[in-house]
């Protein structure tokens, strides 16, 4: 289940990217809707409108990835990472980008293969309605953001919102609660980048009186704490500790 669900998710990143290309390089052939009265009308039909949800949730699906998983916890603290070590781009943003998908996978598995077993298979049987099917999807991805969000962000955009101090979770409405979920990942992940700052600061402080001791005003400071940064990460086996951590801040 969990590789199915890799799959799934990378086939769909796959569309979504090439999506453009296909679009200008042909012209889209839609199948005909024929909403007549009969059997093979509605069957048409319901195809033409299970298309039509399947675009739809294609084209969102970047922001869904970027706002209410995961990913932007782990795509701000690899980026954090790279500057404290002052490797330029060094890795590539594509590196940066990928692993941070892969690593999102990774931890939304349970709620993508919950989301697949209580809402899309059976939507896809016809055995729920749509309405339904969104609502039974959406529980999940709501626990996890419940799981990690902060009482003091969300009290924050309940009361800008307007709205009556809820009994329960059930009782917060989802554009409430996805803003607050983002402001508390960027607040977790500016936290945890400020320690990764801290050994490489060090470092710089060390090289840099070293070499104003020694006279060495004109060698810039970084062409020699940039060798013992990565001395240090490679000893310590960085990529694990970093790994690591941001995949128990989210258990």
């Amino acid at each position: 289940m969990k590789l199915r669900a890799i799959i799934v998710a990378l086939i769909s990143v796959a569309l979504i990217l090439s999506w453009g290309q296909i679009a200008a390089a042909q012209p889209l052939e839609l199948p005909p809707i024929d909403i007549s009265i009969g059997e093979e009308g509605a069957t048409n039909w319901v195809f033409g409108l299970q298309l039509l949800l399947l675009l739809t949730l294609l084209s969102l699906a970047p922001s869904i990835v970027i706002m209410v998983t995961s990913f932007t916890r782990i795509i701000v603290v690899l980026s954090l990472l790279r500057n404290a070590l002052a490797t330029q781009r060094m890795p590539p943003n594509q590196i940066i980008v990928g692993l941070a998908l892969f690593l999102t996978l990774f931890i939304m598995t349970p709620v993508f293969s919950q989301i697949n077993d209580e809402a899309l298979q059976p939507y896809l049987a016809q055995e729920i309605a749509e309405e339904e099917a969104l609502d039974t999807a959406m529980e999940p991805i709501r626990n996890f953001m419940f799981d990690h969000v902060s009482e003091r962000d969300l009290a924050l955009f309940i009361e800008i919102s307007g709205e009556d101090r809820p009994d329960g979770p059930e009782d917060v409405g989802t554009l409430v609660l996805i803003p607050a979920f983002i402001i508390s990942e960027l607040k977790t992940a500016f936290q945890m980048g400020f320690l990764l700052y801290i050994p490489f600061i060090i470092i710089d402080m060390i090289v840099a009186s070293t070499l104003m001791s020694m006279g060495m005003l004109m060698l810039p400071p970084v062409m020699i704490s940039l060798p013992f940064k990565i001395l240090l990460f490679v000893l310590v086996d960085g990529w694990f500790l970093i790994t690591r951590s941001l995949l128990i801040s989210f258990s």
